[in-house]
């Protein structure tokens, strides 16, 4: 529902009160209900009901089977047949205000949810021939340059090529420190420049962005129904035309047994209509789901909708993909080994110098590790393909990389033992001999730890899944703190183990972030992908991890709990109300306006109970 269409539905209300409020007034100095008190009666009952009957009408024809609304305004014109007009304009007006209370909590629910939606600008500056004209994003194609200008939102995924700033990507990520981005560096739409213009060439339609992807996302997304939801729908349908039959057989039947007068009867009936409507069944479902995904999208969790999360239910194994999943995919240097018959600091110069040359991620790891103190100036340096890097230096030819050498004992044990850790070894190599290296590995994502032993706790199994060698996989296993793990794993093997895993355990869990993760996160019972993986694993998974936090596992799988919990409360004490007040109407222990109040009541609290998940 718009806002203004909930803004007209909440005038019409304040309407429907103001002429339910005269005629009560009226009634009580003229001392009975006169023509125009009825009218006044009459006006509240038009006023409130028009919207809830429009609604009902409309889903009427368009599902071919009544509905909640449909038995509603049936109970108030029968309230109205037999006299009943304060009655039936107090079922009505109640029955509003509870419709009006549902569409607040369903927009607060979605709050959270829709505000993703903001994510993307809708226009850019695009940047050609050296003049800046401001067009339309859809307008945007592959190649073209768009400015950037303090303050903007980057209206496009691509990447810098002029100027260098500080980008605010916590739309996107939820990092609020900022992230400094130079020539050459990747952007995503959505960031928002905070310290100086850049000019930014577009690698990716509009369309096929982040950002877009994620409204695509999360309009999906509150459309994607539970299978609970789905089941109460169902039954809906079919509930209304008994709730109908045996109001109908209230009314007929005890007055032909001399039970009741026919004018009792009907009155019975009118009760019948009103407290065995499930509205607050209905309402039993969806504010919890949508409440639910807002609090997940609140904590830049992204859930495709409502049954991905009633799916964590029963969960039995994590699977999980090493390389930007528990790791962060940035390797760290973990010691440089010189031999001691070589001049450390001038070794190190070089490797720096030679490092520096290069764009590989284990050279840009060892160059942040030493700093700029160690540069060497005039070197010509050569980087050989799948190699390193190389140079002359003093009539000396000196390699960085894996290049063919021989290696002293002294350090070949020094470098097994560092393979045996799992860590990966830059040669430092001198005329063919190697007289150093640099050790380096994949670092943990923050927490990782403290997230297995949370899964572990809760009976979950965890197992890596990875391409790396056994030793690299053992040492990050073990650090990881994980049950099991396969090393050199490719992505049918892993597809294969996901396999295995729901036949042996039950429900399977995979998170990845990578393409070849994209095959294992389609057969998994359920997956999740890092914010910051591919396209194709983003797409294929049913949770997204926009923040890239490990954390976030246990956050949803306590979530699912509480979601399930809270529906099951919901529908437990709206069957509970419905049973009594039916019970009760059958004894005589009940009038409608007492009805009404009841019924509607329990749709509210309903309502209020599932508004509890939008919190912690």
């Amino acid at each position: 529902m718009t806002k203004k269409q909930l803004m007209i539905e909440t005038t019409s209300v304040i309407v429907s009160v103001a002429f339910i409020a005269a005629a009560f007034i009226l009634t009580q100095l003229l001392g009975q209900e006169t023509w125009y008190v009825i009218l006044l009666f009459g006006l509240s009952f038009l006023f409130g009901g028009y919207a809830k009957a429009k609604e009902g009408v409309l889903a009427t024809i368009e599902n071919k089977s009544l509905n909640v609304e449909i038995l509603m305004i049936l109970a108030a014109l029968g309230a109205f047949i037999v006299g009943n007009y304060s009655e039936g304009a107090i079922l009505i007006i109640i029955f509003s205000i509870s419709g009006v209370l549902e569409s607040y909590a369903t927009s607060k629910s979605e709050k959270a949810l829709t505000s993703l939606l903001k994510l993307a600008p809708k226009t850019a500056l695009l940047y050609k021939d050296g003049v800046e004209s401001e067009v339309e994003i859809s307008n945007i194609k592959v190649g073209d340059q768009v400015i950037v200008k303090v303050g903007q939102q980057v209206p496009v995924d691509g990447k810098i090529i002029k100027g260098s700033t500080a980008l605010n990507q916590a739309a996107i990520t939820g990092e609020f420190v900022p992230v400094y981005k130079e020539a050459e560096d990747s952007v995503y739409a959505g960031s928002i420049n905070i310290e100086s213009t850049i000019i930014v060439e577009t690698v990716k339609d509009p369309k096929e962005s982040v950002v877009q992807k994620i409204i695509d996302f999360v309009e999906n997304a509150q459309e994607n129904q539970t299978k609970s939801q789905s089941l109460i729908n169902k039954v809906e349908k079919y509930y209304v035309y008994i709730v109908i039959l045996i109001a109908i057989t209230f009314m007929i039947l005890p007055p032909l047994v001399g039970w009741l007068s026919w004018d009792d009867a009907f009155y019975r009936g009118i009760i019948v209509l009103v407290v065995g409507s499930p509205c607050a069944l209905v309402a039993s479902i969806t504010p919890a789901m949508l409440s639910a995904l807002s609090n997940a999208a609140h904590h830049r969790i992204l859930i495709k909708g409502g049954s991905h999360l009633e799916d964590m239910i029963g969960l039995k194994t994590v699977v999980f993909d090493k390389t930007g999943t528990i790791t962060t995919g940035v390797p760290k240097v973990i010691r440089i080994e010189t031999l001691e018959s070589v001049d450390r600091e001038q070794v190190l110069k070089i490797l720096y110098t030679l490092e520096k040359q290069s764009d590989h991620p284990l050279a840009k790891a060892v160059v942040d590790h030493l700093g700029s103190d160690y540069l060497l100036d005039h070197i010509k340096t050569n980087e050989i393909s799948g190699r390193g890097m190389e140079a002359i230096i003093n009539n000396s030819t000196w390699q960085i990389g894996r290049f063919e050498s021989t290696v002293h004992d002294e350090m070949k044990e020094k470098i097994d033992k560092c393979s045996l850790l799992g860590h990966s070894i830059v040669s430092i190599i001198k005329d063919q001999k190697v007289v150093g290296f640099v050790a380096l590995m994949d670092t943990l994502r923050e927490n990782t730890l403290s997230v297995m032993n949370t899964l572990r706790s809760q009976g979950i199994r965890t197992i890596l899944l990875t391409g790396d060698n056994e030793n690299t996989a053992s040492a990050i296993a073990k650090e990881a703190g994980v049950d099991s793990y396969e090393a050199n794993c490719f992505p049918d093997d892993k597809v294969s183990r996901v396999k295995k895993l729901q036949k042996e355990y039950g429900k399977v869990m995979m998170i990845g972030d990578g393409i070849n993760d994209a095959p294992a996160l389609a057969i998994a019972d359920i997956s999740a992908a890092m914010g910051t993986g591919t396209d194709v694993s983003l797409e294929t998974a049913d949770i997204v991890f926009m923040n890239d936090r490990l954390e976030n596992l246990p956050k949803i799988i306590k979530l699912s709990k509480r979601m399930r919990i809270i529906t099951l409360q919901n529908v437990v004490f709206s069957t509970g109300v419905i049973f009594v007040l039916m019970i009760s109407n059958v004894f005589g222990l009940i009038q409608l306006p007492a009805g009404v109040v009841a019924h509607e009541t329990s749709t509210i609290l309903v309502i209020l109970n599932s508004l509890r998940l939008l919190f912690k």
